[in-house]
C-alpha cells in the first residue's frame, strides 16, 4: 500500500513479540506448577498437632485442639518407681500453667516393665483420684519400636530420642514443633523453665495483637 507520499507503508512484523511469547508462557506455567508443589508441601508438612489419637474415654480425637498451647507429652505407669514423684509434678505444673496456654498430655503405657496393665478406665481413676490428675490423659499405647503410634513416631524422629522406660517427656511447642525430650531421669522441675519461657511468649503475642 502506497502512503499519501507515494512510499511503501510498511506493516509492523509481529514475528519479534511471538518468538518470546511462546517461552515467556512455558516459563510462568512452570513457575505456577513450582509454587503449587511448594504451597502442597508446606501444607503436607506435619507437626505433633495434625495427628489424631485415641483419648481414655476410646474416642478418636484430633491433637489440633492444642495447636497454640504448650504441650508436654508423657508415656505415663501407674507401677513405675517414677510414678508418685512425676504424677505429682506434672499435676502441679498441670495447675500453675494450665489449661489454656499449657497441658500435660499423658499416654499410659504397659511397654516397660509391664508397669501400666490395668484397663484405660482403671488407669483414669487412678490418676484422677491419687493425683488429682486434670490434666488430658488418651488411650493406652505403644510408643517405641514398630508398633509405635504415629504420634510418637513423630516425636522420637524429631528428636532422635526414643522412649526406654516409662516417664519420658516431650515438650511442644505452640506449632506442634519439639523443643527437646527429657528421659526418665530428668525431674519434671528440670522442665519448668522452659515452659515458663514458651508460655510467656504466648501471652506477649496475644498481647501484642490486642
Amino acid at each position: 500500500m502506497l502512503d499519501p507520499e507515494g512510499s511503501v507503508e510498511h506493516q509492523p512484523s509481529s514475528a519479534f513479540p511471538k518468538v518470546f511469547l511462546i517461552p515467556l508462557a512455558m516459563l510462568l506455567a512452570i513457575a505456577a506448577f513450582l509454587l503449587l508443589a511448594f504451597s502442597a508441601t508446606q501444607q503436607k508438612e506435619p507437626d505433633f498437632y495434625t495427628f489424631k489419637v485415641v483419648n481414655i474415654r476410646g474416642k478418636l480425637v484430633s491433637l489440633e485442639k492444642y495447636r497454640g498451647s504448650v504441650s508436654l507429652v508423657v508415656n505415663v505407669a501407674s507401677e513405675c518407681g517414677y510414678t508418685d514423684s512425676h504424677y505429682k509434678a506434672l499435676q502441679q505444673l498441670q495447675r500453675d500453667f494450665g489449661p489454656y496456654h499449657f497441658n500435660v498430655l499423658a499416654f499410659p503405657c504397659n511397654q516397660f516393665g509391664q508397669q501400666e496393665p490395668d484397663t484405660n478406665k482403671e488407669i483414669e481413676s487412678f490418676a484422677r483420684k491419687t493425683y488429682g490428675a486434670s490434666f488430658p490423659m488418651f488411650s493406652k499405647i505403644t510408643v517405641s519400636g514398630a508398633g509405635a503410634i504415629p504420634a510418637f513416631k513423630y516425636l522420637i524422629e524429631s528428636t532422635g530420642e526414643e522412649p526406654t522406660w516409662n516417664f519420658w517427656k516431650y515438650l511442644v511447642d505452640p506449632n506442634g514443633k519439639v523443643v527437646k525430650a527429657w528421659d526418665s531421669t530428668a525431674p519434671v522441675e528440670e522442665i519448668r523453665p522452659y515452659v515458663t519461657e514458651l508460655v510467656r511468649k504466648i501471652i506477649l503475642k496475644k498481647k501484642d495483637e490486642l
